[in-house]
């Protein structure tokens, strides 16, 4: 039963513990608030009998049903509240490790607000269901089984009549389960459409704007709004009118129970006590149904949640094991790599990028480039082939093991929204004042940090929104300086730089590349005329390889990107 309960809800397994305790104990409950019923029932057979006990056991009798219902309701109220709330806390701290492990090329392909909606809205959601729904649920249902085998064992007459209904009333709302966790999936999903739409227009309100597109997106948003209020509506209608049709069922039971109850009393089938207990049994069962119908419907509504929870939970983890890593090579050999199945963007690629040495990647758009270099940073893991560093494959080394040999600048750069300090100091968290100023001259950042109002201190906005785009591009080469990495994957860092500021960090990496590896993806082919080895690739395949002079005499293709290069560089508007 706990493994089932884990898989079905997708609790941890501290919090399934503790939703099974909290199950007990409210099983526990139902019976203890069954006690008065049962009291009720003794005084009034005693009193029918002409034995009525004393005042005292009278007092104690009831005092006893008191004790009894208070630790039980005591005891109950912690495992439902305390031990269930902290499972919302388990599962957010689960989600954020399987996060931390997850490839880095997921988040590439999934929505971020989604994630974050996961992390807070659908754990909140779940928090509720699991202090009240799920394990009041589960309880009332064995209780229901139990109370009617007792209730059919003390009278069978008056155990159906309490029994059909109750029964008949559940059968009809477990009918509609299918329809109501469609409906409320749809809603689900309509929901995280819409955020997503705000979320866009905020961050693109800049666009937005500048094409004169704003009535165009508020439109869109409003016919959203709409469009998921009729399916919320529509949603809440496949769940309110079930349950409405199972109450009314159910409401049935207290009646029946009182008119074949008096009939049976009167045929003689039945003492009054019976009858009278039977009765305030009845009311109470009510009650309790009342409570699973409501529980049910907040299970089906959380149910998509727990599918994206458990969908999260599922997503292959990169694995690997800690390698200590001594010489700094990256041989590639027959790597072949498709973002699905019908394609491959990286086909039999085969070069050695050499330590002390600088490799430049090149080739017409679109041609694999920067998903070789995110391939060589394990973003993604390739289908074929091999990558080794160091002798060792590196899908079989840890990513943080890897990473900490590894700085990379890509042509999107992120950017916190904290001080210049700070979003240098990400490179080496431990780097001291100096070492990050020393980072930051080398990036070429100086000139402009001394321009912000604070200097180091400045806070440059959610992901430098405060500043250039160049000026981000060399803080972020910044970091990779700083961190002081054995192997360097610089992807398009020209492509936000002026000439003046380009030619600072070619003059920074000619000090970086001392016994480093640098792989540099570029499409200025002036920039690259120097280093050690040029790849030249073609529609996901190495073609060439070699220095500057080699391939200009060897390959049409690269002379070609070369003087396409001069004729961008020369053009004037």
């Amino acid at each position: 039963m706990k493994k089932r309960i884990q898989n079905y809800f997708q609790t941890t397994e501290q919090g399934t513990v503790g939703i099974i305790r909290a199950t007990i104990s409210s099983f526990f409950a139902h019976f203890a608030f069954m006690l008065p019923a049962f009291l009720i029932m003794y005084f009034i057979d005693a009193a029918l009998s002409g034995q009525l006990p004393s005042q005292k056991q009278y007092l104690l009798a009831v005092l006893a049903v008191g004790l009894i219902m208070y630790i039980v309701v005591l005891i109950n109220y912690n495992t439902l509240y305390n031990e269930t709330y902290k499972e919302s806390k388990n599962i957010r701290l689960e989600m954020a490790e399987i996060m931390r492990r997850l490839p880095l090329s997921y988040f590439a392909q999934h929505d971020v607000s989604d994630l974050a909606a996961t992390m807070t809205t659908d754990v909140t959601t779940m928090e509720h269901a699991l202090s009240h729904a799920i394990p009041q649920s589960i309880s009332i249902f064995f209780f229901i089984i139990v109370i009617s085998i007792l209730l059919l064992i003390g009278n069978w007459r008056l155990g159906l009549c309490i029994t059909i209904p109750i029964y008949l009333a559940t059968f009809l709302l477990y009918l509609s389960k299918k329809f109501q966790l469609r409906e409320t999936k749809r809603d689900y999903l309509q929901k995280r459409e819409l955020t997503e739409a705000f979320q866009e227009s905020i961050e693109l309100q800049q666009e937005i704007r500048s094409y004169g597109h704003a009535e165009h997106y508020q439109e869109k948003l409003m016919q959203g709004i709409e469009q998921h209020e009729k399916l919320h509506m529509r949603a809440e209608l496949y769940q309110v009118v079930p349950l409405i049709m199972s109450t009314n069922v159910e409401r049935l039971t207290l009646g029946l129970t009182i008119f074949f109850g008096s009939l049976i009393y009167l045929q003689g089938h039945a003492s009054l006590p019976f009858l009278i207990g039977y009765i305030l049994a009845a009311a109470k069962i009510v009650d309790a149904i009342n409570g699973l119908f409501s529980y049910l419907a907040e299970v089906f509504y959380i149910d998509a949640r727990i599918e994206r929870i458990g969908a999260l939970r599922q997503t292959p983890i990169q694995a690997g094991e800690e390698a200590e890593l001594k010489s700094f090579d990256i041989v590639l050999e027959n790597v072949s790599f498709g973002y699905n199945e019908d394609r491959n963007v990286v086909k039999n690629a085969s070069f050695t990028a050499r330590q002390g040495e600088v490799t430049a990647i090149v080739g017409p758009s679109g041609c694999g480039k920067t998903t070789l270099l995110r391939l060589v940073s394990r973003l993604y893991d390739y289908d074929q082939g091999s990558i080794k560093i160091d002798g060792k494959e590196i899908k079989e080394i840890a990513t943080e093991s890897l990473y900490a040999h590894i700085a990379t600048v890509f042509q999107d750069v992120t950017l916190f929204n904290s001080s210049v300090i700070d979003n240098i100091r990400i490179g080496k968290p431990e780097a001291s004042e100096e070492e990050i100023k020393e980072a930051a001259r080398l990036a070429g950042c100086e000139d402009f940090i001394q321009r912000l109002p604070k200097g180091y201190d400045s806070l440059i906005g959610e992901n430098g929104s405060l500043l250039s785009g160049g000026e981000r591009q060399r803080l972020s080469i910044a970091r990779a300086i700083l961190k002081d990495a054995p192997i360097i994957l610089l992807d398009e860092i020209s492509a936000s730089l002026d000439v003046e500021n380009e030619k600072q960090i070619q003059e920074s990496l000619n000090y970086l590349i001392q016994d480093k590896t640098v792989v540099i993806v570029s499409h200025r082919m002036k920039s690259i005329q120097n280093v050690d080895q040029i790849v030249l690739m073609d529609e996901g395949q190495v073609v060439a390889k070699g220095r500057h002079a080699e391939l200009m005499e060897s390959s049409g293709l690269y002379r070609n990107l070369v003087e396409k290069s001069e004729l961008t560089e020369d053009f004037q508007y």
